[in-house]
């Protein structure tokens, strides 16, 4: 189903309804990170600072709860990159990007150290952790090495257990079975790839190919056929879910602060403007991968900020509007009063 070509501003209002930066979500957690495709995690703050932006009246222990009741999982999934996901959600996204995570560290390592030593220390860890044990990272690399402990998530999935990774302790550091921590995973290759997808579209959409398999590390030869089983509506190049929101483009938009490592500002989701790119190489550059902390004014960022000695200190690209200043002055103080 073909529909009309969207404007950059109705992708952009798109991605804020789906990300849950046009309005605060009453969802609850693990549906909010479902309704979001997950939540980039390489930094534990960000987590509970972007989910504070998303969702009403979200305070900080509720993020720590859900972590230790299980709920919520962090793991190495898209892109190798540490994600915070619902407990429904991580099997089809582990099970979906295996193959590639894999084959992405055979292609980088050049088999160094071979598949066969991996998949022996594999076993190793599996075994230590069996019944529901955890391992911190150096106790994996005493067992296995470094250099396997690099690559052993690839072949026995892993999650992240609490408390490390919290706000309280933040380096995640510590390590436990996923089919002990959540179950077995009950889901085929195929039907896993279809649900991220679905995921992807239903937090990002519309998105061309390129984007989804930008965000999900899927090689565009296997993202294909899984776009091709899947009903979805077409606007020029552009694939979105049947019934993907689509707001106003005159819909306002609040002000918004962002965390580091938030998804909504990567290359995948240039089209929106989100991140204008007379921006980009303030936010992304080689001293700062991480990107930094942003704030958005009419769905675009216009600044950075930072949370130093108890209050958030704002750094706009340009002027500010007297009406979008008092309403940054105004979030920021609930943000500093987050931080407390």
């Amino acid at each position: 189903m073909t529909e009309a070509v969207l404007s950059p501003r109705a992708l952009n209002r798109a991605l804020l309804a789906r990300q849950g930066l046009l309005e605060r979500s009453p969802d609850p957690l693990p549906r909010m990170l479902e309704r979001m495709a997950g939540l980039q995690a390489q930094y534990a703050p960000s987590m509970y600072i972007g989910l504070w932006s998303r969702l009403a009246g979200f305070e900080r222990a509720a993020l720590t709860r859900a972590l230790e009741a299980r709920e919520v999982i962090q793991a190495t999934l898209m892109r190798s990159t540490i994600h915070l996901v619902s407990a429904e959600d991580f099997w089809p996204f582990a099970r979906a990007t295996r193959e590639a995570r894999r084959t992405s560290w055979l292609r980088a390592t050049q088999g160094d150290p071979p598949e066969v030593a991996v998949e022996a220390a594999a076993a190793k860890v599996r075994a230590a952790l069996a019944g529901s044990a955890t391992l911190r990272r150096k106790e994996i690399e005493a067992l296995i090495g470094k250099a396997e402990a690099r690559a052993v998530g690839l072949w026995v999935d892993l999650v992240r257990a609490p408390p490390s990774g919290t706000w309280e302790r933040r380096r995640a550091d510590l390590y436990a079975l996923a089919e002990d921590w959540i179950g077995p995973a009950d889901v085929e290759p195929d039907a896993a790839a279809e649900h991220l997808v679905r995921r992807y579209l239903g937090g990002f959409g519309p998105a061309t190919a390129k984007d989804v398999a930008s965000f999900t590390g899927l090689p565009p030869r296997d993202l294909a056929p899984v776009l091709d089983r899947l009903e979805l509506r077409r606007f020029g190049e552009l694939l979105d879910l049947p019934d993907g929101p689509l707001p106003d483009p005159d819909t306002p938009a609040p002000v918004r602060f962002i965390p580091t490592w938030d998804a909504s500002l990567l290359v995948h989701a240039r089209r929106t403007g989100i991140l204008p790119e007379e921006h980009r190489p303030k936010i992304f550059h080689v001293k700062a991968p991480q990107s930094y902390p942003t704030f958005l004014v009419d769905g675009a960022v216009a600044g950075t900020w930072r949370h130093e000695k108890g209050r958030i200190d704002l750094s706009p690209f340009g002027r500010l509007d007297a009406a979008d200043r008092r309403a940054l002055e105004a979030e920021a103080e609930r943000l500093a009063a987050f931080h407390a």
